[in-house]
């Protein structure tokens, strides 16, 4: 105040360096570019990527000849759509059982990797107990196992308790190969959401399952439905423990069944190219139903 005149004092805070403007502040990377450039080059990748797929399907519309004929043809010159028919009934193999094994092992083992791995990953990411860290690490250390590198052993296991040859054996390989991947995933899952939530249901009276799948469960949705389409795609197309447990005909997936097809002085081409069709059909399906909770699954956490 200087002669009844009320003043304002300076500033003496010192001036605050300018905010370098982050690198995505306009959009993130390729957003300068014009939107018909952008809609080409994801036309290209996607024709990338949908090639392999339309020589399989045209393969599959082809005659025998017509596939093995010098200089090829890429698109059928006599269409036979009558190859998704005679293929369900070739002496190489009797797919119809082959795929109703595929479904019956991939279904279960994923239910039982789901069974196992939930309250699993929940335990872990809720409570603290002695030797934790080295459970995870073991966890993660089966992770880096394959079934071909203990394929033999596992034979020999499975011979000792009688159950060679059988969809059980393939069913409890399935999971037990995949119930890593499931319990890190969903296990990250369960640590992200807050313990209060918990602490909170427990006070009005939830027990721990009525916690785990009243409350949780609906949180870690998109953690539960990557564990699913994962572990099922992996399961769907298991192969080398299938060639060896599996040796009747009928018991063997698709993955094994296709391979019949290719001899050693002759191969069915047009129906391999068929029978691999069939086979991604429902992974296709599959994911076209839950694509959205996948990719909320895969980015969660990427944002904090």
């Amino acid at each position: 105040m200087s002669n009844g005149v009320l003043t304002r004092e300076p500033d003496a805070r010192p001036a605050q360096p300018l905010k370098k403007p982050s690198r995505y502040a306009t959009g993130g990377p390729g957003s300068g570019g014009s939107i018909p450039g952008r809609v080409v080059a994801g036309i290209l990748v996607a024709l990338l990527f949908l090639l392999p797929y339309g020589i399989m399907l045209f393969g599959s519309l082809k005659s025998r000849a017509e596939i093995l004929r010098i200089p090829p043809t890429y698109f059928p010159e006599q269409w036979h759509p009558d190859n998704y028919v005679t293929m369900w009934s070739t002496p190489e193999t009797p797919l119809p059982q082959n795929l109703v094994s595929t479904i019956v092992i991939s279904v279960a083992a994923t239910v039982l990797v789901l069974v196992v791995a939930l309250p699993a990953a929940y335990f872990t990411a809720r409570f603290r107990f002695p030797g934790r860290m080295a459970f995870l690490f073991l966890v993660l250390v089966t992770q880096m196992l394959q079934p071909a590198v203990l394929v033999a052993g596992l034979f020999r296991q499975f011979l000792a308790f009688g159950i060679v040859d059988t969809w059980l054996a393939m069913i409890l390989v399935n999971a037990a190969f995949n119930l890593a991947f499931a319990v890190w995933i969903m296990h990250s899952f369960f640590a992200s959401v807050p313990q209060e939530i918990d602490e909170a249901a427990q006070i009005d009276g939830a027990g721990r399952w009525a916690t785990l799948f009243r409350i949780n469960l609906p949180l870690v949705w998109p953690g539960i439905v990557t564990a699913i389409i994962f572990t099922f795609v992996a399961a769907w197309n298991e192969f080398a423990a299938s060639l060896v447990i599996l040796s009747t005909a009928g018991n063997q997936p698709l993955s094994v069944a296709l391979t019949k097809f290719v001899g050693q002085y002759d191969s069915a081409w047009q129906y391999v190219f068929g029978v691999s069709i069939v086979a991604i059909v429902p992974v296709i399906i599959l994911f076209a139903i839950i694509e959205k909770r996948l990719v909320g699954g895969l980015t969660a956490g990427s944002i904090k």
